[in-house]
């Protein structure tokens, strides 16, 4: 059986599942069998033989990602590794338990499952609470930016940043990574956007992390991924200028002292990004 942290677990033949109280009381009997079926059309998005959409069973409100077909390869390497997570549901519930236990803020993780065969088959699902009431900082800091005062917003940013400074020294302090480091990730409560809280310390959460990794032998090539990713998604989002980026680098650098070799490379990188972004965005005008 695989070891992980949780409140409830069933090893069940080729099934290793993890629940919480909460979620097999609401979703009740049977779910296990059910949940890779279940017709869930609310914010629904597929591709790639994956789903995630909203599923809203009372008391409970969460997002379901349910990963239907997946590397045979994978399945493969399950049955002979049996003690490691191989679907991304199963690793993202470590993933999330790690980070928590860590105490950074990141969502609830209500239930996951990794189904091992028949054969070299694997699927997998993983249900986390919604995070009600609040939006992503893609969304959030637009929003801020027209509600509040010219200088109430100065002084809303340069918390808010370091506060994103803050959760990104304590990651790569850890050597850990979380490989899709973009503002649309970050969560703040929607009425901190009308007001100026005294600090986004634990009003800030965090979230996918289905890529997260630990590395010592690549630490800085993701640590300039992460950082690269963070500085391009910020390039058009409404109310963020230059000197935010500046004062975040300036606060990153104070908790977690870098080279200037790092610096250059995560513009480098950030530029990648960009030049790809545009080419995509050609392609789309062009067909």
């Amino acid at each position: 059986m695989l070891k992980l942290s949780s409140l409830f677990t069933i090893a069940k033949s080729q099934t290793i599942v993890h629940a919480t109280p909460d979620f097999v009381a609401a979703v009740g009997d049977g779910w296990l069998e059910r949940i890779m079926g279940e017709s869930i059309t609310d914010r629904l998005f597929q591709k790639q033989g994956r789903s995630i959409a909203r599923w809203t069973v009372p008391p409970l409100s969460m997002y379901l990602k349910r990963h239907y077909v997946l590397p045979r390869r994978h399945g493969i390497l399950a049955r002979l590794f049996p003690r490691t997570a191989w679907s991304p549901g199963l690793q993202e519930w470590q993933h999330l338990e790690w980070v928590r236990g860590q105490g950074l803020p990141v969502p609830r993780a209500l239930a996951a499952a990794e189904w091992r065969g028949p054969g070299s088959s694997l699927q997998s699902f993983l249900a986390v609470e919604e995070l009600e009431g609040m939006l992503p900082l893609h969304e959030a800091v637009p929003l801020a930016h027209s509600s509040l005062s010219a200088d109430d917003y100065q002084l809303w940013k340069r918390r808010l940043v370091a506060e994103l400074a803050r959760l990104a020294v304590e990651l790569h302090r850890r050597r850990a990574y979380h490989k899709d480091l973009y503002l649309c990730h970050f969560y703040i409560d929607t009425t901190h956007c009308r007001v100026v809280p005294e600090t986004f310390q634990d009003n800030t959460v965090v979230i996918d992390f289905h890529r997260l990794g630990r590395h010592r032998l690549l630490a800085r090539y993701f640590q300039i991924k992460d950082l690269a990713q963070l500085l391009y998604s910020s390039l058009e989002v409404t109310g963020i200028a230059e000197r935010d980026r500046l004062r975040f680098w300036t606060l990153y650098s104070q908790g977690f002292a870098v080279p200037d070799w790092v610096r250059r490379a995560v513009k480098w990188k950030y530029r990648l990004y960009l030049r790809h972004s545009r080419r995509k965005a050609a392609r789309r005008l062009t067909r």
